[in-house]
């Protein structure tokens, strides 16, 4: 039998906490391992604690979102981070891609939304929901990306790459959808961070999207 995947709960809000958590029981590949009301507090936990992926909340007392995460994937790099966010909440987004999430959700999730965004992301993809799209196009200006620019060129294939990233798609996902090795996918992945000097497939999908590179 597969294992669950195995996730915590961080978020100041406990009657949000308790809202997330019935949801999550309706998924049956899940398992709720812990939760947290602030940084710090998740950070104990992992310690001691296997964790798959982490629902993670950005402002919050004691530590925020945007440190715990950056903290927790510098002692775990293998451990997945989903951002939970408001649309107040813009001037943070760039701060979580900067601490390595793999993924944004607004906070008025449902159900179906939530299952697309945990199996993206533990089978190695990423996640965001269509609601900030606008953002990524419109506000998102990452300070390690170069300048915008029409001269940098994507081979056809890395645009395909790109549209299925996009999907959420894992590696694994995208190598047999273009029936190439998952090797050959990351490196596509890679010329493509170098080209536009980006540090993350986020930041990589925000340029994308910008200019215009996929269809959403």
């Amino acid at each position: 039998m597969k294992a669950k995947v195995k996730i915590v709960i961080v978020d100041d809000h406990e009657i949000f906490r308790s809202g997330l958590k019935m949801v999550l029981s309706k998924l049956n590949y899940v398992t709720i391992v812990g939760e947290a009301s602030n940084g710090q507090e998740f950070l104990d936990l992992m310690r001691t604690t296997p964790i798959d992926i982490v629902l993670m909340d950005i402002e919050m007392p004691i530590m925020n979102g945007i440190d715990a995460t950056a903290i927790a994937i510098k002692e775990n790099p293998q451990l997945k981070v989903i951002s939970l966010t408001m649309f107040t909440e813009d001037d943070y987004i760039q701060s979580m891609m900067d601490a390595g999430v793999k993924g944004f959700l607004v906070k008025n999730i449902n159900k179906e939304t939530l299952d697309k965004a945990i199996t993206s992301v533990a089978a190695g993809g990423n996640y965001y929901s269509e609601e900030l799209f606008n953002f990524f196009t419109r506000k998102l200006n990452p300070t390690e990306e170069k300048k915008d620019c029409p001269e940098i060129q994507f081979t056809a294939r890395e645009k395909e790459i790109l549209q299925l990233l996009s999907e959420g798609l894992s590696n694994k996902e995208i190598a047999d959808v273009l029936y190439v090795s998952e090797r050959t996918v990351v490196g596509h992945k890679s010329n493509m961070l170098a080209k536009t000097g980006c540090k993350s497939a986020i930041s990589l999908l925000a340029y994308a999207l910008r200019n215009k590179l996929i269809i959403i």
